[in-house]
């Protein structure tokens, strides 16, 4: 089975820039080079693409359901603990730095409303994320800890800088450099590579 991977994000042009998007944003700055068709398909409640990456052919989604729903796009399929290994989610992440990725695997969802929708559809946390920081970096080079409700959902739903906006679509040069070692089956090399940074 070929791999599936899922850029989480929130349907309609008002949030097309907002942080909750980054998996979106990540994923389509890291394809740029190919020239995409995206198409609504019913069957996965989301706009789909194919693409080859490396030499491995990949279906990426855009579940246009809202965050929390983010699971749906996947329920067509049956999943077994095997398939689910070959899913990579791309999301924002409060708990890193903007302007860095972290690559984890069979982890919890964290607090994370889609991640946690995605692992109720899957039946498993066994399936590849790649994380991208959206939380602000203070002078020190110290990631900022958003607290509350309110503060996070105010973050998360405000809109990238222009500034920030170039940051992460030149992060997308090396997830999509992470996206080849993992559809190779290197995930391993990987997390190796790009999780220091």
């Amino acid at each position: 089975m070929a791999y599936t991977i899922v850029a989480l994000g929130n349907p309609g042009e008002e949030y097309a820039l907002t942080r909750h998007n980054t998996g979106r944003i990540v994923l389509e700055a890291a394809l740029k080079t190919e020239s995409l068709e995206w198409k609504l398909d019913k069957k996965y409640n989301s706009k789909v693409t194919k693409v080859v990456i490396g030499k491995e052919k990949v279906l990426c989604l855009e579940p246009e359901t809202f965050m929390n729903k983010s699971g749906n796009a996947l329920k067509t399929t049956e999943w077994t603990p095997k398939k689910a290994e070959k899913v990579i989610i791309i999301h924002d992440d409060l708990d890193i730095g903007l302007g860095h990725f972290k690559i984890s695997f069979n982890r919890s969802p964290g607090g994370h409303n889609g991640v946690l929708s995605i692992a109720k559809a899957l039946k498993t946390d066994g399936f590849v994320r790649i994380r991208v920081g959206i939380a602000p970096v203070l002078a020190s080079g110290k990631t900022k800890k958003i607290v509350g409700g309110e503060a996070v959902e105010k973050l998360i739903l405000s809109e990238f800088r222009p500034a920030e906006l170039v940051t992460i679509k030149q992060l997308a040069k090396n997830v999509r450099e992470a996206l080849e070692f993992i559809v190779k089956g290197e995930r391993s090399v990987a997390m190796t590579m790009f999780n220091g940074q």
